[in-house]
């Protein structure tokens, strides 16, 4: 509220005068904080009610501050394609005359000659503010680009505006400004230019600004300078507008148009275009190819990389620091007791342990990072990372990338929303920006040294990716038969907001057939005369499976895209407006309004794979093509914590819950197929009337192939109500009944870190691992108190009455045979020691021994794992 400050303070010393401004929401100025203000919710903006006075009897002990805390939401109408035409001629032929200026000093002269920047520039008052700032060559360019782009009202600092044709309000708001500048400048000469002026911070270089307001612009400028630069492909600044701006026009034809075909063919530049469900292989159902191709991912581990787009800003899962009341990114997620970057990190691992059992060889797979500034989320994550010591893997396994920000636009004339002056309302530009920054940053080449040759890509909120086979196997076909892209994906849901995989099949202009498959994001459907609604039986969405954003890359390939200078790098940009851009003012008003902001889909970078034919081929093209597509039950590729779940919503669809939920049912397919009885998990109205039926979390090194984990459990039961919890790899179950909680938790689960040549601790996979191993075991106990309503299973965050619960310290083991464990206990076995419970009379006999020191690093047993044929058979090592 240093506005209101700075402005009270003008007031004060100036009795009487009283100043009451209209301003557009959008649009704010510093001025906004001066009384009589009144909100109108009939209207599209908000309102406040304006004069100019001088009654000396007026003073301003009468005046009030009125600020409504009213929400603020805004109904537009369909833009006027006509006027956006107008304005994309005019800024094209702008960015022509610049992209033929070689010089800076060239570029500010053509800028200087646009009608916008003139009549900003000789606005009263704006061109002594430009002159105050000391600003350098390039940072004049970039401002003089917002105000071409017809963005001015972003560095509204009070003295003037770009005044529009018709806009009567605005007229009146400058004149009344333009008295504001006269008085202040008086009123300074008057007072020697300091006196009474507290707030205001008069540098060196006669600036005008508050020091609140020179921090905002050098934001600002650094903002611009990024879009300037990263989207340098379709011209920086005025380039972004124009696509903007494109975008909405093509929306307000697409509402009118019913001939969606020839749309589709003018916007596509093709003879021919037709969308067909893509045939791939279905894991669920081939499983002896499926084992064979997560072999093959197995196997071309220390080919590949893995790659985390981050920087989204998450804003539905509304998740804020309990502390701090920040507001954090998805990846800080507490979600089954560890952040969802933790998770991510975990299923990783897992494979790289599946990796060491069969091969012996260590195996440490680079991570790429894209981060970005939303919600401090690239401060978050580099915290996050450094608290764990990088996961036991070495700072140099990671990079860290940070996309830009960019603006957020409404729907209704494609300006630039704004919180204050020189404050856009920005938002990452979409996950699709990482092939071209991955170029530029040198994430392609930084991959290359670590001797990749391609990558897995999924997002932090989906869960459930690496279920069995799905990850390897998508992968392995990548790798083995040299493919260029690769989607997992599953049926589609129903009312799902998510795109659908399809194959493209286009007759070129040049007469050419060309094939591919390809995604068409949820916002794009009626483009396609799709319908956005829940699909039916009979309607054309029905038929396509879901895009799920789990990707194989060749690195090679990507680079290519990532590294042309055009609109290509930037694959499947979309300017989504179905949604409202929610934000707040500086006064804390929240507002509402329909916009978007240009976002690229990283999985449209498929588009530039499609194969080329001379004729049109009717069948079995897929096998030919270098994109290519798996499936595999939606719950084993695809369930997302996206958005908190509303207490009133029936509704788990992309919740915490929900994904919990699936987890559950994964673990009861896993588990029901190794002699295991534990209750089915029913639909999700069971669960929102008395959560899930059992809590089960194995850790994914018990696998992560659940024809591997399956080796490890066989017989008993799992009561309904009772909670597991393994996180150990080296594990053996066999006719256990669990009737309660049990906990078996190892501090060394895969491995012993041991530092690296550089101080770093590394995990070393097999060495010292804590160890389990459980023969005819009843497990009895009160276990979790399910009527508590403190209860958040999504966060594994529960009360217990009783538990089971092993710790295993460094190398140690734990053994139990024919024995019931009744109540509550906790058994922590110390770094080197093996324990062992049996019968006693009465009660439990534990017998404690040191492990023998030439078992230290081995243990005193081990599961091997061996390949057959396609399979990966298990057998227990006993020193």
């Amino acid at each position: 509220m240093a506005n209101s400050t700075r402005i009270s303070s003008l007031l004060n010393n100036h009795k009487t005068n009283h100043f009451i401004f209209s301003l557009n929401s959008k649009k704010p100025s510093l001025f906004h904080s001066l009384p009589s203000l009144s909100s109108h919710n009939s209207l599209s903006s908000l309102s406040f009610s304006l004069s100019v006075s001088s009654s000396p009897s007026l003073s301003t002990s009468n005046t009030r501050t009125l600020v409504s805390t009213a929400p603020l939401e805004y109904a537009l109408p369909a833009p006027d394609s006509n006027n956006f035409q107008l304005e994309i001629s005019r800024l094209k032929k702008l960015l022509l005359k610049l992209s033929t200026s070689k010089t800076l000093k060239q570029k500010l002269k053509v800028l200087n000659s646009d009608s916008k920047v003139e009549h900003f520039l000789n606005t009263k008052g704006f061109q002594k503010v430009l002159g105050s700032l000391g600003l350098g060559l390039n940072e004049l360019f970039l401002v003089k680009c917002l105000v071409a782009a017809g963005q001015d009202h972003v560095l509204d600092m009070g003295f003037g505006f770009g005044e529009r044709e018709g806009d009567g309000v605005r007229s009146s708001l400058k004149t009344a400004l333009y008295a504001l500048v006269e008085m202040i400048e008086k009123w300074d000469v008057n007072n020697g230019g300091s006196g009474g002026r507290e707030g205001f911070a008069k540098s060196q270089t006669s600036s005008v600004l508050v020091e609140e307001d020179s921090e905002d612009l050098k934001k600002l400028l650094k903002i611009l300078g990024e879009i300037e630069e990263f989207y340098d492909c379709i011209g920086g600044i005025i380039g972004y507008q124009i696509m903007v701006l494109e975008l909405l026009a093509q929306s307000s034809f697409e509402m009118q148009t019913t001939n969606h075909s020839q749309h589709v063919h003018e916007s596509m530049e093709c003879q021919f275009f037709e969308i067909h469900p893509p045939i791939g292989c279905d894991l669920s159902q081939n499983t002896k190819y499926a084992s064979q191709a997560a072999l093959w991912g197995i196997e071309g581990l220390p080919d590949l990389g893995e790659i985390y787009p981050l920087g989204g800003s998450a804003d539905r899962l509304g998740l804020v620091d309990p502390d701090t009341g920040e507001c954090l990114p998805a990846a800080m997620l507490p979600y089954c007791g560890r952040t969802l970057l933790e998770g991510l990190i975990r299923d990783l691992q897992a494979r790289e342990f599946l990796y060491f059992k069969l091969y012996g060889k260590q195996c440490i797979t680079p991570v790429a990072i894209m981060t970005s500034s939303a919600k401090n989320n690239h401060e978050h994550i580099t915290s996050l990372c450094e608290k764990l010591g990088w996961f036991g893997r070495g700072r140099s396994s990671f990079q860290l990338f940070e996309q830009p920000l960019v603006p957020t636009v409404s729907a209704e004339d494609g300006q630039w929303l704004v919180r204050k002056p020189f404050v856009p309302v920005c938002k990452p530009g979409g996950h699709g920006v990482i092939w071209k920054l991955a170029y530029e940053k040198g994430i392609f080449q930084w991959f290359y040294g670590h001797g990749r040759k391609g990558a897995t890509v999924r997002q932090v909120s989906n869960v459930v990716a690496a279920t069995d086979v799905t990850l390897l196997a998508l992968a392995g076909i990548g790798l083995h038969h040299g493919k260029k892209l690769g989607f997992a994906s599953c049926k589609r849901n129903s009312g799902a907001t998510e795109g659908i995989n399809v194959l493209i099949e286009k007759k070129n202009l040049d007469g050419k057939w060309a094939y591919g498959l390809s995604c068409i994001e949820y916002t794009e459907f009626d483009k396609f005369g799709i319908t956005s609604g829940p699909p039916t039986p009979d309607s054309l969405q029905a038929d396509f499976p879901a895009n799920t954003n789990i990707l194989y890359v060749d690195l090679p390939s990507a680079e290519l895209v990532g590294s042309t200078r055009s609109e290509r790098s930037l694959p499947g940009i979309v300017l989504n407006t179905k949604k409202s851009i929610v934000y707040t003012d500086h006064f804390g008003n929240w507002h509402s309004v329909p916009g978007g902001r240009l976002e690229c889909t990283m999985q449209n970078i498929a588009d530039n794979f499609l194969n080329t034919y001379s004729s049109r081929c009717y069948k079995d093209v897929e096998d030919k093509l270098d994109t290519f597509i798996v499936y595999n039950e939606r719950r084993r590729v695809t369930s997302s914590a996206k958005k908190k779940r509303k207490h009133e919503n029936m509704s788990l669809h992309q919740t915490p819950d929900g994904s919990l939920l699936d987890i559950m049912r994964n673990a009861y397919d896993l588990l029901s197929q190794c002699d295991i009885d534990l209750p089915e998990v029913e639909g999700n109205h069971k669960y929102i009337e008395s959560g899930p039926p059992f809590l089960i979390f194995l850790h994914p090194a018990l696998g992560p192939l659940w024809e591997v984990t399956r080796q490890k459990f066989r017989g008993g039961s799992i009561s309904k109500g009772s909670e597991l919890q393994i996180e150990v790899a080296e594990f053996l179950w066999r006719n256990v009944q669990l009737e309660g909680s049990m906990i078996i938790a190892a501090e060394n689960i895969m491995g012993s870190t041991r530092n690296d040549e550089n101080g770093e601790p590394i995990l070393q996979h097999g060495h010292r691992c804590g160890r389990c191993k459980l023969h005819n075991v009843k497990v009895l106990n009160d276990g979790i108190d399910w009527s508590s309503g403190d209860n958040v299973y999504w966060k594994h965050d529960i009360r217990c009455f009783e538990a089971l619960k092993v710790i295993l310290h460094g190398n140690s083991e734990f053994e139990a045979n024919n024995v019931t464990i009744q109540g509550n206990h906790v058994f922590e076995v110390p770094d080197g020691y093996r324990l062992k419970i049996t019968s006693g009379d009465p009660g439990l006999a534990v017998q404690l021994d040191p492990i023998p020191q030439n078992l230290m690093d081995t243990g005193s047993w081990f599961w091997k794992y061996n390949i057959n044929d396609s399979h990966i058979l298990l057998e227990m090592v006993e020193l």
